[in-house]
């Protein structure tokens, strides 16, 4: 402490022990209260009245230091700023600043958590958490948001881009979801270094390039007749739903989730609601006799609510039911997907039908948005002469007949 002292120079009149100041100059004083404790403060005149900053104890903050505070505030002074409010600012900045400084995997379960509900698909969800999970967050998921830049990006996806091209395509649109919605909640400034347009295309080959992209296994519609004649031949709800998917040109979602409030067999409708459809909009399926008829084997023994149910019938049977019937008649390579191609190609190079009729059967969106706008029917009724014309063709060999989900055990 008396070395300290001893540096002081300049002192003022009030060198003498008054009130426990001592002063260096330029309104720098140590201070030592009653206790012994000693501090470096800084005292100044605003409005009339005098002001005292703490910079520090002695014990911490050396004559050095302590001038140089001391400089810095008479510098606000000189600007006609009180040093007192500015540290306040600062220091009200930096926990504002901390509380911005979010990780990237903080930002990725708030994206999820607010836009959890407009997902339908459950896989869907669960694919998001995933992929983060096994191909972000171990490169940079604990990182602060902000911190977010190409290269970190790259060091996520290019591992992957070659040997998983779908896969590191959707990771790469997840992150730039996630630091979109960052920077639209302040959490981020700044590009997007994930953005594809622009930006990536010139680092990563395209997706088209790296491999062929390969569509559902589908069955060429010419066998449709045939695989449908073995197929009903199968025992099981998988099978009788599996019929009804290729008749229905539906999805699997939509099929497995069906419920029999959905039907009105007088009418020959199915209407399936807007939160089941991948497009999330309503949409009416027309029914052809065949399809009516395995529906009228299935009521025999309605077991709860739902068309096609599991082994507990309180629950719809499980997705694979269908991929499982197939694997049993050995035709593994095909996919419940693949018929809805099946349909689509029969459509349009064996009928006549308008490509909007066929698209309209398959509920996909309408691309262009002017004429999505204009078109607000859903062409129904082109849509059951389609389907009826469909099912004609699918029992074009044998009529065939449906088989009943249990049948009694042959005589011996």
């Amino acid at each position: 402490m008396a070395r300290a002292i001893g540096k002081l120079t300049s002192l003022a009149v009030d060198r003498a022990k008054r009130r426990g100041y001592y002063g260096d100059g330029g309104g720098l004083f140590l201070q030592v209260s009653a206790s012994g404790a000693k501090s470096w403060v800084f005292r100044f005149k605003e409005a009339g009245r005098l002001h005292e900053m703490g910079l520090g104890p002695l014990h911490t903050i050396g004559l050095a230091e302590a001038r140089e505070k001391a400089r810095k505030c008479r510098r606000l002074r000189l600007d006609g700023l009180d040093p007192i409010k500015s540290r306040r600012a600062e220091r009200m900045q930096a926990r504002l600043d901390a509380a911005k400084a979010m990780t990237f995997e903080q930002c990725a379960g708030r994206y999820i958590a607010a836009h959890r509900a407009g997902w339908r698909n459950g896989k869907h969800r669960d694919q998001w958490s995933s992929t983060l999970a096994t191909y972000v967050n171990p490169v940079f998921g604990a990182l602060p948001v902000q911190a977010i830049d190409t290269a970190l990006v790259m060091k996520a996806i290019e591992p992957i881009w070659n040997e998983k091209p779908e896969t590191a395509s959707r990771v790469r649109g997840r992150i730039e979801s996630i630091l979109d919605w960052a920077r639209a909640r302040g959490f981020r400034e700044g590009e997007n270094p994930a953005r594809w347009r622009g930006h990536l295309e010139n680092l990563l080959p395209k997706r088209s390039k790296v491999r062929r992209v390969e569509h559902h296994a589908a069955l060429p519609y010419p066998e449709i007749a045939a695989f449908l004649a073995v197929l009903r031949e199968q025992e099981g709800v998988g099978a009788c739903a599996l019929q009804f998917a290729i008749l229905t040109a539906a999805r699997t979602s939509e099929v497995i989730g069906a419920r029999w409030d959905e039907f009105n067999l007088a009418e020959r409708l199915w209407t399936v609601p807007a939160q089941r459809m991948k497009a999330g909009k309503e949409h009416r399926v027309p029914l052809s006799d065949a399809a009516i008829a395995i529906l009228e084997e299935l009521a025999k023994i309605r077991p709860g609510e739902f068309v096609f149910p599991g082994g507990r019938a309180r629950r719809p049977i499980s997705n694979m039911a269908m991929t499982m019937t197939l694997r049993r008649m050995s035709r593994g390579e095909l996919t419940v997907h693949g018929f809805r191609s099946s349909f689509r190609d029969w459509a349009a190079e064996r009928t006549g039908f308008p490509a909007e009729v066929a698209e309209m059967a398959l509920a996909h969106t309408i691309s262009d948005k002017v004429e999505a706008a204009y078109r607000r029917g859903d062409l129904f009724q082109k849509r059951r002469q389609l389907m009826e014309a469909w099912a004609k063709f699918c029992a074009a060999p044998a009529l065939g007949r449906v088989v009943p989900i249990r049948q009694a055990a042959p005589a011996t």
